[in-house]
């Protein structure tokens, strides 16, 4: 509601993801991981102020120095908030039903790791981390092609939505640099789908 990206922005975001960790060979269940976590990869935007979040025009150094705190935010309310769930979890006798349930659960685990490390480039200059390669985790790995991808076919007050094609001459040349190759490679097989996924959750 506070961001310019709309509820299908996050659903295409999934099925992006779930796209390519199918086309990258991984477990069907870290699939179906990826797949329930991957929407909330901004939740931390809800930390930035609207002044910056909203914001038309360029960015100041200190303005980006902000809105990149979304990574932290977004793995803190993860992990950490509301801070008395657990207690309310054991009371309720919830904790020992499932990792899941309580916090600490994997689908808890990997939201926050998308969170966290959905900005990280491959060549180590990403944030807020400067992962690098492996180093990434590979469901942030997964998410990063499938996010920028969207956001580059999708109007933003300050760019206009590109064509596919626009999009996929755009991302090419960041194979390497920003995006992990055999996931982008994965995402050079399957573009049809993505296509097909944009065009049955438009805006």
């Amino acid at each position: 509601m506070r961001d310019e990206e709309t509820g299908q922005h996050v659903v295409r975001v999934a099925c992006f993801s779930r796209a390519l960790a199918i086309a990258i060979d991984l477990h069907p269940d870290t699939v179906e991981t990826i797949f329930f976590t991957s929407p909330l990869h901004d939740i931390g935007k809800i930390g930035v102020p609207d002044s910056i979040l909203l914001k038309s025009g360029k960015l100041s150094t200190e303005e980006r120095a902000i809105i990149e705190k979304h990574c932290e935010i977004g793995a803190n309310i993860l992990l950490e908030e509301p801070k008395g769930l657990n207690a309310f979890l054991e009371l309720s006798g919830l904790s020992a039903i499932g990792s899941d349930v309580a916090m600490g659960g994997e689908l808890q685990t990997i939201a926050a790791e998308i969170a966290l490390s959905h900005h990280e480039k491959w060549d180590g200059t990403g944030y807020p981390r400067k992962l690098a390669g492996e180093n990434i985790p590979i469901s942030a790995r997964v998410v990063a092609v499938a996010d920028v991808y969207d956001a580059l076919r999708s109007e933003r007050p300050y760019k206009p939505a590109y064509s596919h094609e626009q999009t996929v001459e755009i991302m090419a040349p960041m194979r390497e640099l920003h995006f992990a190759p055999d996931v982008f490679d994965a995402f050079d097989r399957i573009q049809e789908e993505f296509i097909q996924i944009r065009e049955r959750y438009s805006d």
